[in-house]
């Protein structure tokens, strides 16, 4: 078999010990060309930056759970719209395809609810139907995915983009017929050596105690494969939705927003399009979209997620059509706790299982790779964190709490007596912006409401995003 050669061709030696890189004969060290980060499919380039996150708009239900505070958010990826009910029929059926079989409940598992669409006062049951499987809406946001599910969507497109990028680079063969069960390629299985699919040509291993022609797995140092998709955080998710690259020249913002738009007004003001709604929400009691002749946001419900006009960042109804689920975990106080660089509540640190040989353990029944939570014992010398779980912190947490003292309290019901006297807890988490069902407040990025995690509505979908490695602006750009 042909070794694929991904490394540099060119002469290049360290300037820390002269030695040359990507040469069998002086030990094998490995340096790859790397130009900047491939942009994944659907994805936008969102330059990071500082920012006053919270509140822009009145607080009319005096919560006061997103006081305004600057941060700084680091360079990211995100999806140009949100996911459509198309985008998550082709997940969907590829696990009924690999794991029907054998596993049926996992495809069972991932369906949206389609009954969120039922009102005990009205007539929905065409969309309980139709929504999510009439091509008519295929290109309309996938509802009635809770949090959970939206999240293991995520994890199923990284493997998925991986595996093209792989075939793409003539390191892997199509197998779609092969792949069922636990022999499908799954990324971290992969940089573990357990993936068993039909291999095509692999880099050349330069390290001269394998042999001369001797060939690796791809790993992460050649850099073809891309980072994880995943839900943006709370803080990403509002910077890209306000969208002030667009009113920045040099560092001054010149016009303030209160929506991903210019002005504090929902129409369109510019002369072509004049009184046009800038996106779909609920413009009051009993009025969804307008009068017949001139419907003026042309949906009764959810819209085609490209639809109105996307902000500076290029992204589509960052206000409006539906509500998104964002990563973290919802606490009142967050604004006075996080962090002013990427700010995130929802940490819980893991760690691969191993076996006693230190060797990556085998992956589980459905072809992943096994995680558990890190030890307090394995923490032990570090400053920065102890406990792997990390959602409490300062909110929630035995420290924080007034009943700090007492022994035989639960942990869970320290703070936060979920059930009783609150509806906040670890699994609570929060979702951004309007939807066709609310009415113009909620398009405030500013704003913020939440969920139990494996709860779902007929007006929250979602969208991925993707961590930014490297140059926030491209190694190409003179900054």
């Amino acid at each position: 078999m042909t070794g694929l050669m991904i490394q540099s061709c060119s002469k290049d030696t360290s300037n820390a010990t002269g030695w040359e890189y990507n040469n069998p004969k002086n030990g094998g060290y490995l340096k790859v060309d790397y130009g900047e980060q491939e942009t994944g499919p659907g994805l936008i380039l969102i330059e990071g930056g500082t920012f006053t996150m919270g509140r822009t708009e009145q607080e009319i239900q005096y919560d006061w759970d997103n006081i305004p505070r600057r941060i700084t958010v680091s360079s990211f990826y995100m999806d140009e719209s949100e996911i459509t009910n198309q985008f998550y029929r082709d997940y969907v059926y590829w696990l009924q395809r690999t794991y029907d079989v054998d596993y049926p409940d996992v495809s069972i598992k991932a369906l949206p609810d389609t009954l969120v669409w039922r009102d005990k006062l009205a007539f929905n049951e065409p969309y309980v139907e139709y929504y999510y499987r009439h091509p008519a809406y295929k290109d309309y946001p996938v509802v009635g995915v809770n949090w959970l599910q939206a999240n293991d969507y995520c994890a199923w497109r990284t493997d998925r983009v991986n595996e093209t990028i792989l075939i793409r680079e003539g390191v892997l063969k199509t197998d779609a017929v092969g792949q069922v069960a636990d022999n499908h390629f799954n990324t971290d299985a992969y940089l573990a050596g357990q993936y068993e699919g039909v291999i095509k040509a692999e880099p050349v291993d330069l390290d001269p105690s394998k042999g001369e022609g001797a060939t690796r797995k791809v790993k992460m140092e050649d850099g073809i494969l891309l980072p994880r998709y995943r839900l943006p955080t709370e803080a990403e998710w509002e910077y890209a939705a306000i969208g002030l690259i667009g009113n920045t020249t040099e560092e001054l913002i010149t016009e303030r927003r209160l929506y991903p738009w210019n002005g504090h007004i929902v129409r369109n003001a510019d002369d072509s399009f004049k009184g046009e709604m800038m996106a779909n929400f609920k413009r009051g009691r009993g009025d969804n979209m307008g009068s017949a002749g001139k419907l003026n946001d042309n949906a009764d419900v959810t819209a085609p997620v490209i639809s109105y006009w996307p902000n500076d960042y290029g992204l589509y109804n960052m206000s409006g059509n539906v509500a998104e689920w964002v990563m973290d975990v919802y606490r009142p106080l967050t604004a006075e706790d996080e962090s002013d660089f990427r700010s995130f509540r929802g940490n819980v640190y893991k760690t691969v299982v191993r076996n006693e040989d230190n060797t990556i353990a085998d992956k589980d029944s459905l072809g992943k790779i096994k995680f558990r939570n890190v030890t307090e014992e394995e923490s032990a010398d570090r400053r920065n964190y102890r406990k792997a779980d990390n959602i409490n912190y300062l909110d929630g947490d035995r420290e924080s709490s007034t009943s700090y003292a007492a022994e035989d309290l639960e942990e869970d019901k320290i703070m936060y007596e979920f059930g009783a006297s609150s509806m906040i807890s670890n699994r609570a988490r929060v979702y951004k912006g309007g939807s066709w069902k609310d009415r113009a407040y909620y398009l405030a990025p500013g704003t913020r409401r939440f969920l139990d995690e494996r709860q779902s509505t007929d007006y929250i979908g979602f969208r991925c995003a993707m961590t930014r490695v490297g140059s926030p602006v491209g190694l190409s750009s003179k900054k």
